[in-house]
């Protein structure tokens, strides 16, 4: 007797109805596409123009907060002069900002 009740109860609640249910996953999927995907694939583009577009004399920070300037630009590596006659190679990819013109100063 108590099972029926139940029964009846559960099948009028939210378990009932297949196009809400449908309605509200695609609803999800849109709200995580706006909120977390696109804003990502746009800071992916912007870097990668950013990376593009680096040439010799540029003042740069990379991703492991290294400050310098670019001696010289590779294919994939790029030559950061981080003090007088001291030079690193870092990955293109790696470089997180391109400073404004005279931001390092020659000590």
């Amino acid at each position: 007797m108590f099972i029926n009740e139940a029964w009846a109860q559960a099948a009028g609640g939210f378990g009932g109805g297949g196009f809400e249910s449908i309605f509200l996953i695609v609803a999800m999927f849109a709200v995580l596409y706006f909120l977390m995907i696109r804003p990502q694939m746009k800071r992916a583009k912007e870097h990668k123009a950013m990376v593009d577009a680096l040439q010799k004399g540029d003042e740069v920070v990379t991703a492991g907060g290294v400050l310098g300037r670019i001696s010289k630009v590779g294919e994939g590596y790029v030559g950061l002069e981080i003090a007088p006659n001291v030079e690193i190679q870092v990955q293109r990819t790696a470089v997180q900002t391109v400073l404004p013109k005279g931001s390092l100063k020659n000590t």
